[in-house]
């Protein structure tokens, strides 16, 4: 899925949860915002660490190409196509988020929420266009898209 549709979606996830629980913390909505785009830093890592390229611009145009070409291909051939190693899409992370929340402050809880709804989406997304779920577990990822 696309940043812009995350950040609009996110919006509105954020708006609905301010409608229906209007005594949530303002800073939490917002964190629950941010987080819900804001994951996909690991795709521009991603991009950084893979052509050693800093620009954001390059590294869009780099997706978006990706994609382009991955959706030219027939739902079987979609399926085997490998994808990339997301270090924040995964279980691994939202563990982490979420003992932070618990141990070291509630906050962290917002940004589990965002992070959360935008992994509903990627996989919402995935099941639809490639017919898997990818991005559950990062270890398993890595075991998966690891090259020798």
């Amino acid at each position: 899925m696309f940043p812009k549709a995350h950040i609009i979606l996110g919006a509105i996830f954020s708006l609905m949860l301010f409608i229906i629980f209007p005594e949530l913390n303002k800073i939490g909505l917002i964190l629950v915002f941010l987080s819900s785009f804001l994951i996909d830093v690991d795709h521009y890592l991603y991009y950084v660490f893979e052509k050693k390229n800093l620009s954001l611009a390059k590294a869009h145009r780099w997706f978006c190409e990706s994609h382009a070409y991955v959706m030219k291909l027939s739902r079987e051939e979609r399926t085997k196509h490998k994808g990339c190693l997301l270090f924040l899409h995964g279980i691994e992370p939202m563990l982490v988020i979420y003992l932070l929340g618990v141990y070291v402050n509630f906050l962290f809880n917002y940004i589990l929420i965002g992070c959360l709804f935008h992994l509903i989406l990627d996989y919402i997304y995935e099941m639809n266009f490639h017919n898997r779920i990818d991005k559950v577990s990062v270890i398993y990822d890595y075991l998966k898209f690891k090259r020798y």
